[in-house]
């Protein structure tokens, strides 16, 4: 009999790279998306079920339907600007659906949850090399609603046996190196896709948002993993939950980080082609740097990210945006 795993927000760019990693490893993923912000075409490699995190119906439905053996939570809101301005949805949206997850997930007896949490849960630590133990004070409603749910994973642990891997990781980048799915959204907000529509005429210009940072440029920095080396470790994080090993936290990152002016300069070298640039003030709500370690997770979960580098990270993401499966 072939495990199913629930992933939610199989249908966004990590989701569905999430779910094409499980199928190879043999799960069926099964997608829970509302997709407001996620895609149909992504939802590739396994059943698409539509519902929202909100409507815990919907979900004790999806739970009887397919009786996962383990949740992958990648469903969120997460863009800084809108939390800033609109906390309360945040709030709203973030914790209360995933509280309706969690619940609806134990109803079901299904007691392994995988978290995609962020490394905004630190805030703003300039100089510091982020681990599992530094200390999280999040800027936004973003960042704290996600160590809101990270808090009721602990609390669900200890009094209902929930076993929960939770990775945390800060920029997202890459695609599929069969360029089969990629990182498209809608409006399009990470920095690679952004720099690649405006090589491509896609979009007038690149924003770039603050060059007075206490930083080596001026511009924010901020560490980058390759979405192929981020879902390998998730896996990885589902492996340890189904051979019992209990609930852990993992930081997911190279310990390097790239100024926006260095990415935007990589990606002239990778693309051949000129970047237009305009500068705009710093946003509310954006630290100065994060970067992050993964020892524990290289010692514990034996990964070891393959192409976490710019140059493969634009490469691949490139060889995307130019494919028939892009558009703008």
């Amino acid at each position: 009999m072939v495990d199913h795993v629930l992933v939610t927000g199989g249908a966004g760019y990590i989701g569905s790279h999430a779910c094409k990693a499980l199928a190879r490893a043999g799960y069926v993923p099964v997608t829970f998306d509302n997709l407001s912000t996620g895609w149909r075409d992504a939802v590739r490699f396994g059943p698409l079920e539509e519902g929202d995190l909100m409507d815990r119906a919907r979900l004790d439905q999806v739970f009887a339907r397919w009786k996962p053996v383990a949740v992958m939570h990648f469903a969120a809101l997460s863009l800084v600007g809108d939390a800033m301005r609109d906390p309360a949805t945040y709030w709203r949206q973030n914790v209360t659906g995933a509280l309706n997850l969690i619940e609806a997930a134990l109803a079901a007896e299904c007691r392994d949850f995988v978290f995609s949490s962020t490394c905004a849960t630190y805030g703003d630590q300039d100089g510091v090399l982020l681990d599992e133990d530094s200390v999280q004070r999040p800027l936004n409603a973003y960042g704290k609603s996600k160590l809101a749910i990270e808090q009721m994973l602990g609390d669900f642990g200890a009094s209902h046996g929930l076993n929960s891997v939770i990775f945390r990781y800060f920029n997202v980048a890459g695609a599929d190196l069969e360029a089969e799915i990629g990182e498209f959204h809608r409006p399009e907000t990470h920095l690679i896709p952004l720099i690649l529509d405006a090589i491509d005429g896609r979009r007038p210009a690149l924003t770039v948002f603050g060059t007075d940072y206490p930083t080596r440029d001026g511009t924010c920095v901020r560490d980058y993993v390759h979405v192929s080396d981020l879902i390998d470790a998730h896996v990885a994080g589902l492996g340890w939950l189904r051979e019992g090993r209990g609930s852990r936290v993992f930081c997911l990152g190279t310990g390097q980080g790239f100024t926006v002016r260095e990415v935007i300069e990589q990606a002239k070298l990778v693309t051949g082609r000129d970047v237009p640039v305009t500068y705009g003030p710093r946003r509310a709500g954006d630290a100065v740097s994060l970067v992050c370690g993964s020892e524990r997770a290289a010692r514990e979960l034996g990964w070891k990210p393959a192409r976490s580098n710019l140059a493969a990270m634009i490469e691949d993401a490139w060889r995307w945006h130019q494919g028939p499966g892009y558009s703008a």
